[in-house]
């Protein structure tokens, strides 16, 4: 009779040493430029960068520097030869009816700044880079501001430059170029800004545009319309506070003899614009794209 073995007990496994870390591969790049958080100059480059590469800027720029510049220029060599006496009237104001024309090409440009984007599909990738659609408004209302505003100054002063050279009057005040070259451009910028706020809200080109040009021309065409003397205080109201009005109290040449004059359009159109600019950012940052 055999006695049965047991069987060998097994070797207790050894612990492995941990592995060694690896060294990257080789060809694998490290960006040397530094990583940051996008920032307000980020954005406002980037919609200088779109503003100035699209052929809308041009186009409608283009038409509205043919216009301050040819009605002004015609305005001055029709009152020379036929060789009118402006008297009280400043020479200045004869630039009125070009920038009155222009100001559409800025509401047509300030409206396709974002609406163009809901249009194309565009405002998607914007809204990607830039998740902040606080910075990504503000960022396209500076930048369109900034270049309305110099444009039409620029413009604004060389045709008063021109008009003063051609026609033999009393020579304007420095108030009278302050207001005619720096305060038509501030307004017709501020202007511009409610035409990019109303687009914002519309997000639809040709609506808003329509919105716009209605909200520039239909409370004086109404006035005009009212003959019935229960209306006559409202149209009185119609007629000193529209927008064609308003920008003549730039020239001194208001259609009403009551109303704001000096700088007060200015004041009112920067608040109307502000509140507009207030309700796009709420219905930009509530509402999906």
């Amino acid at each position: 009779m055999t006695t049965p073995t047991t069987p060998p007990t097994p070797p207790a496994p050894q612990q492995q040493p941990a592995p060694a870390p690896q060294a990257a591969p080789a060809g694998f790049y490290t960006s040397p430029i530094p990583v940051r958080r996008a920032t307000l100059g980020d954005a406002i480059a980037s919609e200088w960068t779109k503003i100035r590469s699209v052929r809308s800027t041009m186009w409608t720029l283009g038409v509205m520097i043919v216009l301050l510049l040819g009605i002004g220029l015609l305005a001055a060599v029709a009152v020379d030869s036929a060789g009118s006496d402006l008297g009280s009237t400043p020479v200045l104001s004869l630039g009125f009816f070009g920038v009155l024309l222009g100001s559409i090409c800025v509401i047509t440009l300030g409206v396709m700044t974002i609406a163009s984007e809901y249009g194309t599909g565009m405002i998607r990738t914007t809204l990607t880079a830039c998740p902040s659609r606080a910075r990504v408004l503000s960022a396209k209302a500076i930048v369109f501001f900034l270049l309305t505003f110099v444009i039409t100054t620029l413009m604004t002063a060389l045709v008063g430059v021109l008009q003063t050279a051609l026609i033999d009057s009393a020579a304007p005040s420095g108030d009278d170029w302050l207001r005619a070259t720096v305060g038509v451009g501030l307004y017709t910028a501020a202007l511009g800004l409610l035409s990019l706020a109303v687009g914002a809200l519309i997000r639809h080109s040709a609506g808003a545009i329509t919105i716009m040009i209605g909200v520039v021309l239909l409370p004086l065409v109404l006035a005009m319309f009212m003959f019935t003397d229960s209306l006559n205080d409202l149209r009185m109201a119609l007629f000193e506070y529209s927008i064609p009005n308003q920008l003549s109290a730039f020239y001194s040449t208001s259609v009403a003899d009551s109303g704001p004059s000096g700088w007060d359009p200015l004041w009112i159109m920067l608040g109307v614009s502000a509140v507009a600019l207030l309700g796009a950012y709420t219905a930009l940052d509530r509402r999906d794209v």
